[in-house]
């Protein structure tokens, strides 16, 4: 839009004093006609815009004059880099932040440059597994502010990959992992995009729910997944060693007791299943004892005997504890893999 040009070619002489039309025209991507005419025009608007002729020559504002068109505080400058830095892989939010550079006035602009710089992102975590918003992330974006419908090939956790049309609504970054809000023919539902396989817009428009709220949306849909991962509840003691691990595989799932007498410490744990907890127990052996209910303890008692079946008997199981006491491997550095949520 001419408007938009208006204010680049404004900002871009502001930080720069002078230039020329060739530069307005290669730093704005249009032809150096289109940039002759704007600057013409913000003279004939009033801005106090002149060109002089000759080697040396070009577009510059009366006496200096400046006009700080952001209104940002240093500590608001900083903040916003900060915070885009991480972010600017896309090629628009990178044209943003140039753009914004130029528009700050200059005794800022070390302060944003070191703001931008300040923080790196990686991407893969220390299990080798990457993190982020995968290959279509950018497409999806695009499909969410153009608020076209996108078929969506995606591999769920329980069964077979496969497509559908989807209403993109929405991208929501939770603990380094991003989400697709979609209406689809069940309601919303959320899409992990690093399991998203294709993403092709359709050219159809969404069909946006009536005083549709995406940070509403979100926690309702959040809950629904809360709930699901705290279907069930074991009570147990431990020892206290093994508190800290229990604490990487658990998180809030874990609340702790008091420790007893004989320095166990007693705790309730939520999970989705009594089954995929006691799973979750029993690679800590005999360091957690499940009291309750009956059904974890015998969903153990199926694990244990279906592990001696395939390990052996009680010598080699004293063997294991013995080489491997717990604690030697653990590290805050490593997490420790918790069951994932089931979305979309």
């Amino acid at each position: 839009m001419k408007a938009d040009r208006l204010v680049a070619t404004l900002l871009l002489l502001q930080a720069r004093g002078r230039v020329t039309v060739r530069e307005v025209a290669e730093e704005l991507e249009v032809s150096e006609r289109t940039a002759r005419r704007d600057l013409e025009a913000l003279t004939t608007a009033g801005v106090p815009v002149y060109s002089q002729r000759g080697r040396g020559g070009g577009w510059s504002l009366v006496g200096g004059a400046r006009t700080d068109l952001t209104g940002f505080t240093s500590r608001e400058i900083g903040a916003l880099f900060l915070a885009a830095g991480p972010l600017s892989a896309s090629p628009e939010l990178r044209a943003a932040l140039r753009k914004l550079m130029r528009a700050v006035p200059a005794p800022m602009r070390p302060h944003a440059e070191a703001a931008a710089k300040a923080i790196l992102i990686d991407g893969v975590d220390w299990s080798r597994t990457a993190g982020g918003g995968g290959p279509h992330q950018h497409t999806l974006e695009r499909a969410v502010l153009d608020g076209e419908q996108v078929r969506l090939g995606y591999a769920h956790p329980d069964r077979a990959p496969g497509e559908r049309t989807v209403h993109p609504l929405g991208l929501v970054s939770k603990a380094g992992r991003w989400y697709l809000v979609a209406g689809t023919e069940e309601g919303l539902r959320t899409f992990r995009l690093s399991r998203v396989s294709s993403a092709t817009r359709t050219g159809e428009p969404v069909r946006r729910p009536e005083g549709f709220d995406l940070a509403v949306a979100w926690r309702e849909l959040a809950a629904e997944v809360e709930q699901r991962l705290t279907a069930a509840t074991v009570w147990a003691r431990a020892d206290r060693d093994a508190l800290p691990v229990l604490r990487q595989l658990l998180g809030g799932r874990l609340r702790t007791g008091e420790a007893q007498l004989d320095g166990r410490v007693e705790f309730t744990a939520d999970g989705p299943s009594v089954e995929v907890l006691a799973a979750q127990l029993a690679g800590l052996g005999s360091r957690v004892e499940v009291l309750d209910p009956p059904e974890a303890r015998e969903s153990l008692v199926r694990l244990g005997r279906s592990l001696t079946a395939v390990y052996g008997g009680r010598e080699e199981e004293t063997r294991l504890d013995s080489h491997f006491p717990l604690g030697t491997y653990y590290t805050e550095d490593v997490s420790v893999p918790v069951m994932a949520a089931h979305h979309g």
